[in-house]
């Protein structure tokens, strides 16, 4: 049921300086925006991936000084991805969220410029028609819905919701903690009642909810979890959701991260992604890598690497 409590006051976080800076690539005739939420913590990376000590970082100096910091602490960011294709605008993964009552102190009541940064890229919430979610995590679900008249409603009201079958079933037979019921109560319950939920069948080689966009399964960190990729006049991207949370698992893919639900299938995921991407060309756009945030795999060893590919900042009122 949706939750009809008060949120909590959400943080004050100053506002970006207007006009907006909205990064893109272009794959083929689609230029692909990301929508900022926030910058994660330093204690992230620690947490997320226990086992890229600053050792196994410092040992890759391609990852400075974008993706780590000087100490070996990988950086990681909050943010979506928005583009047009097929006859449709698409929005995939929605972040936090605002005023989210949250058991993790830094996601707790945040209060950030994500609906503004979204609508500068020409996006506004009510001209989003599809809403892909890779996967039911709270980082990845929270701008679903948004505070209005004392209850959580869909931010994109206009819009498709769509996410696996797979993932949604196995969270609906989880014995969940009270912190992700909330998030099941103020994120996903509230568009499954409004009657904007798609519950999709993938199979080994996708599904296609629109021409050039394609859900790829990528399970492991969660049962569901979905890969998108995209492609417009030859060229490809693809958006990682959490399959792959940071660079440094390019060079170490064997590197999990303590919210996989299954580490084994993560990791076997991972490695034929790698795999299959390496040398391809294809865009990677990674859902918490921080600027440049994107780039091209590269076989390095019996490794990877990832080669940063620059956005464009489209400075837009």
């Amino acid at each position: 049921m949706t939750t009809h409590h008060s949120p909590p006051p959400p943080h004050d976080r100053p506002a970006a300086a207007a006009p907006l800076t909205v990064p893109h690539w272009t794959v083929g005739r689609v230029a692909v925006h990301r929508i900022d939420e926030i910058p994660l913590p330093p204690a992230t990376g620690p947490w997320l991936l226990p086992d890229a000590t600053p050792e196994v970082v410092a040992r890759e100096d391609w990852l400075r000084p974008h993706f780590a910091d000087p100490q070996g602490v990988v950086r990681l960011d909050s943010h979506s991805f928005a583009f047009a294709t097929g006859g449709l605008r698409i929005l995939v993964d929605t972040g936090i969220g605002n005023g989210k009552p949250r058991a993790n102190p830094a996601w707790n009541g945040l209060r950030t410029d994500y609906l503004d940064r979204l609508t500068a890229a020409g996006f506004p919430p009510d001209d989003i028609d599809l809403v892909v979610l890779t996967h039911l995590h709270t980082d990845h679900v929270g701008w679903n819905t948004r505070w209005d008249n004392g209850t959580w409603v869909p931010t994109f009201p206009n819009a498709r919701y769509v996410t696996a079958r797979a993932e949604y079933d196995f969270w609906a037979g989880y014995a969940m903690d009270e912190p992700r019921r909330q998030m099941f109560r103020d994120s996903v319950h509230p568009v499954a009642e409004a009657g904007l939920l798609d519950l999709v069948d993938v199979p080994a080689d996708g599904v296609e909810p629109a021409p050039g966009l394609r859900l790829l399964p990528t399970p492991g960190h969660s049962p569901g979890h979905l890969a998108v990729q995209l492609t417009s006049e030859g060229a490809t991207a693809l958006i990682t959701g959490d399959c792959v949370h940071h660079p440094v698992q390019f060079a170490h893919p064997a590197l999990g991260s303590c919210a996989d639900v299954d580490p084994a299938l993560a990791e076997a995921t991972r490695r034929r992604l790698l795999g299959a991407l390496a040398g391809t060309g294809t865009l990677v756009l990674g859902t918490h890598f921080p600027p440049p945030t994107a780039g091209r795999v590269t076989g390095h060893g019996e490794a990877y690497r990832l080669r940063p590919v620059p956005p464009v900042d489209a400075r837009r009122r």
